[in-house]
């Protein structure tokens, strides 16, 4: 059993830090305590409108979930199946009441809001970047609109390496709060670090390249579209309206920017609600909560070619995919919506199932085909015994 965290104080070696907290054994407890070590604020739900899941009932015996769960130092599975709640699991000391990190599947809940402001006519997909952020007109992003963000199709140059120890990557983590800054080092936040993205890599619109400041400077375009802070954005248009069980909270910067690329923390069954409203359509209980055709846009829409020739066809098995408003889309005549965060963060939508599974994970490497392909495996397995 992990010491992590145990006593009062914990011994010095066995204390979760902003040094090691992205790091197993420390991640097993940390990734649900996001916010006793990054500065974060919180995302509000309505506690007087929560949307009560009945309990439905699925025999797991052949599809090993509990093994699989070891084998990829997974946290929590809930699965939800025409709005019943069929499934959860959790283990490393995490319970149905704490909120665990999203990684980047924080993005893919930004793709959802961006379909209400643009909806309401807040925002324009065709909008430059320089619209809302003219200081950003001698940088790489001069050209680049929302939607070559959305779908990380932005031609800057940034190399997404979790494992690097310098460059771009790494003063983006201390620029976020996220690694402890060097005493001869200035940090800045996160809209300061944006100015020094100076270098393209290719033309805005081409192939898929995933750049993860490009989700935290869309939150930064959102807030100056609404006039609203970020977290209050995703509280007002995602959240409450969902009916969350609980709250959720968002690390930010220095001076309050929001980690909206990978900051994101919610209870396990509240990012499973995510994907049952996503599965019916955009709705709760009949009510919209993001356009249908905003979710029939991610489906329908993306381009496999921007894929194919992108960062991570190979990585993900050389997949039929594409990539739409922070999604991927595994295409076929029953399509899969699925998000991805590093670490083992899964949010898996199946439409035609009405079929919601929320997968969190706490893996010491960033990124692992092993897990990876386990995970999807066993997902698959899911959405034959539901059929």
């Amino acid at each position: 059993m992990s010491k992590v965290m145990q006593g009062f104080p914990p011994a010095e070696p066995d204390r979760a830090s902003l040094a090691n907290w992205r790091k197993a054994p420390y991640c097993q407890w940390a990734f649900h305590h996001v916010r006793e070590i990054v500065p974060s604020v919180d995302i509000p739900n309505d506690p007087k409108d929560v949307w009560e899941l009945e309990h439905g009932t699925i025999d797991t015996t052949s599809l090993d979930l509990e093994d699989t769960m070891v084998e990829t130092d997974s946290d929590a599975v809930v699965i939800l199946h025409k709005d019943k709640l069929i499934h959860e699991s959790y283990r490393n000391g995490m319970t149905p009441r704490d909120p665990h990190i999203l990684m980047s599947v924080s993005k893919s809940m930004l793709g959802l809001v961006a379909g209400t402001l643009i909806e309401r006519g807040e925002l324009n997909e065709d909008d430059l970047i320089t619209k809302y952020l003219p200081e950003l007109a001698s940088t790489a992003y001069a050209g680049a609109t929302v939607r070559d963000l959305l779908d990380m199709r932005a031609g800057v140059l940034f190399d997404e390496d979790y494992l690097a120890t310098e460059g771009p990557i790494v003063d983006y983590r201390f620029a976020a709060n996220w690694n402890p800054v060097p005493k001869d080092h200035e940090a800045g936040d996160l809209r300061s670090f944006m100015s020094v993205l100076t270098k393209s890599d290719g033309p805005h619109g081409g192939r898929f390249h995933y750049v993860s400041p490009n989700t935290d400077l869309l939150a930064w375009v959102f807030e100056r579209a609404t006039g609203m802070r970020y977290a209050e954005l995703v509280s007002e248009r995602l959240l409450k309206p969902l009916g969350a069980e609980a709250s959720g909270y968002i690390t930010v910067d220095r001076i309050g920017g929001a980690r909206a690329a990978g900051g994101k923390c919610l209870l396990a069954r509240d990012l499973a609600r995510v994907g049952m409203m996503m599965a019916n359509g955009g709705q709760r209980d009949g009510k919209k909560i993001i356009p249908a055709s905003w979710i029939e846009d991610i489906v329908r829409n993306g381009d496999p070619k921007a894929w194919k020739d992108g960062d991570f066809y190979d990585n993900m098995g050389q997949r039929d995919i594409h990539y739409r408003s922070k999604w991927y889309i595994q295409r076929g005549t029953e399509p899969m919506i699925f998000g991805i965060g590093i670490h083992g963060q899964f949010l898996f939508v199946d439409p035609a199932r009405k079929l919601s599974v929320a997968w969190f994970s706490s893996q010491h490497t960033p990124m692992d085909s092993e897990p990876f392909e386990k995970t999807l495996t066993t997902i698959e397995r899911i959405r034959a015994l539901i059929s």
